[in-house]
């Protein structure tokens, strides 16, 4: 099938479990993750109206932002993957949301390339709740003080929360991450210090999971763009 009709048939999907578990499909956002795929795909998922991409690194990124903004200046593009601190400023240049903050020296870096930029950066902060080591995310119990260093800052402004759990080949057995992170997001959520407004969790293999314990963008790329 074509990425136009993958992509309906992926937005079709995320409609359905939307309404399944009671919530309203326009407060859900899929973002078409672009990363290892060329700017020809994107740009044929653009021609049918995606706009908001998906990508984990920089280098390979910055070119296809250039090919796909010149035939579709609204496209937005979050970066998704680790954060190098040496990269910071062309991060700030090019991505509209950071969803991997993980850091007090990743927010840091971030700040000061915003300010450089006299640019406000929406972040989001990467959860690691499951402890991983081999991967990024704070800890729940470093959460409060990368929160509160960020609110200090002048130039970083705090969205939400991304999680990327373990890998399961049986979604249900990561509901317990994904319903910790979703009271983390309306914990903070009610605090009238942020604009929090967005849980970035859910991929291809198991988004129906998190999109039921309240996520508000799915990140999908296999589905959308095929294997890699």
């Amino acid at each position: 099938m074509s990425v136009a009709e993958n992509y309906r048939r992926t937005a079709e999907d995320v409609e359905r479990i939307a309404l399944k578990y009671g919530r309203k499909p326009d407060e859900i956002s899929i973002l078409a993750v672009s990363k290892t795929h060329p700017a020809d795909k994107m740009l044929e998922a653009a021609s049918c109206g995606v706009r908001l991409f998906g990508e984990s690194r920089v280098q390979e990124a910055l070119p296809k932002i250039e090919i796909v903004k010149a035939a579709y200046p609204d496209a937005i593009f979050h970066f998704i993957g680790k954060i190098q601190t040496n990269k910071a400023k062309k991060l700030v240049e090019y991505f509209s949301l950071i969803h991997s903050v993980d850091s007090l020296r990743a927010a840091e870096a971030l700040n000061g390339a915003a300010e450089a930029c006299g640019k406000i950066q929406d972040i989001l902060i990467q959860l690691n709740l499951a402890r991983e080591p081999q991967k990024g995310g704070v800890y729940y119990e470093g959460l409060e003080e990368l929160i509160c260093f960020i609110k200090k800052t002048h130039n970083l402004k705090l969205r939400g929360f991304m999680l990327i759990p373990p890998f399961e080949n049986e979604p249900e057995y990561n509901r317990a991450y994904f319903k910790s992170a979703g009271e983390i997001y309306k914990k903070f959520k009610k605090d009238g210090n942020f604009n929090i407004d967005i849980l970035s969790m859910g991929m291809s293999g198991d988004y129906e999971t998190a999109i039921s314990e309240g996520s508000t963008m799915v990140r999908i790329g296999t589905m959308i763009f095929g294997s890699r």
